[in-house]
């Protein structure tokens, strides 16, 4: 019965956990911490089963936040979410895909800890403000103030005239064969002037180590990785060992996070990953994930 129980929020918890942390690696050890206080505590106290296990899964996520927060200040690069090719909570309606939507968990990580925590609770998964004010240890006022505070910083940073899924599946299909053929005037033409590049590789293989900011550089950028796709050098900056054939690259566009990416994958992983965040049609953001480390949570789609 303990773990029947269990069982059927484990999927919800690692949601949660995931969309305050932005690492589906700590949600899972969220989730597990979780399960080892739920089989502890005595049930009889327990009125509501599922709001006890949201209530200790997120004040869990929020201590893992807090600690994340200071170790990241010392991460080699920009720091970016991980992706997922499946969301946390196996959600398929849209307020709940839309949460985990990977330019938002970006935004995220630039509200403090106690922002993002109530932010997630109620906007992805409407919880009253007394049981958040529950969670955060606050007074139900303050959970409010923190919300409406969120939802401004967040709206102010994406803002929601966003391209639909559709559009935004064709705009990067032509944004992965600019980069491939090496088509800087094609490239150009999808970029929106003030675009941003964020690469991640975590010290661990070749990305920009600042952001890069404007069409000059972001394209520049961009047709040179497409260049080195058939060179070996390609595969050693992605940290591919062994003597891969630079011709068996798997390129191709996926999804990640609700939402269409491109991807290169050699030997069956994924080695590099590029989120674009598209605005009236234009890329305004581009996100490159190559730290090997957040790459095993992606599944290529011949593996599907």
């Amino acid at each position: 019965m303990t773990t029947d129980v269990f069982e059927e929020h484990r999927s919800l918890l690692t949601g949660v956990a995931y969309r305050i942390l932005g690492s589906a690696a700590d949600a899972e050890d969220v989730t597990q911490e979780t399960w080892l206080r739920w089989n502890t505590v005595d049930r009889a106290i327990v009125d509501d089963p599922r709001a006890y296990l949201v209530t200790v899964a997120s004040r869990i996520a929020l201590d893992r936040l807090r600690s994340a927060r200071s170790r990241r200040e010392s991460y080699v690069g920009e720091w970016l979410p991980e992706p997922v090719s499946d969301i946390p909570d196996g959600a398929d309606h849209a307020e709940l895909a839309d949460s985990v939507e990977y330019a938002l968990l970006v935004v995220l990580e630039t509200l403090s800890p106690l922002e993002r925590a109530v932010f997630v609770l109620r906007e992805a998964f409407q919880f009253p403000y007394a049981r958040i004010a529950e969670v955060i240890g606050r007074e139900e006022a303050t959970a409010r103030q923190l919300a409406r505070r969120a939802r401004d910083h967040v709206r102010e940073r994406r803002p929601r005239f966003d391209a639909d899924r559709g559009s935004r599946r064709r705009i990067t299909e032509r944004f992965l064969q600019a980069c491939l053929e090496g088509d800087l005037d094609g490239l150009t033409a999808l970029l929106a002037d003030d675009v941003t590049l964020v690469g991640d590789g975590g010290g661990r293989v070749r990305a920009p180590m600042r952001v890069l900011h404007g069409i000059r550089k972001v394209a520049g950028f961009l047709r040179a990785i497409g260049q080195e796709r058939n060179t070996q050098r390609f595969l050693d900056s992605a940290g591919v060992e062994g003597q891969a054939d630079p011709a068996d690259l798997d390129i191709g566009v996926m999804e990640v996070n609700g939402a269409p990416a491109a991807y290169v994958a050699a030997d069956g992983r994924i080695v590099t990953l590029v989120v674009l965040d598209v605005v009236d049609d234009l890329v305004r953001h581009v996100y490159l994930v190559a730290n090997p480390d957040k790459m095993s949570r992606l599944r290529t789609p011949a593996s599907s």
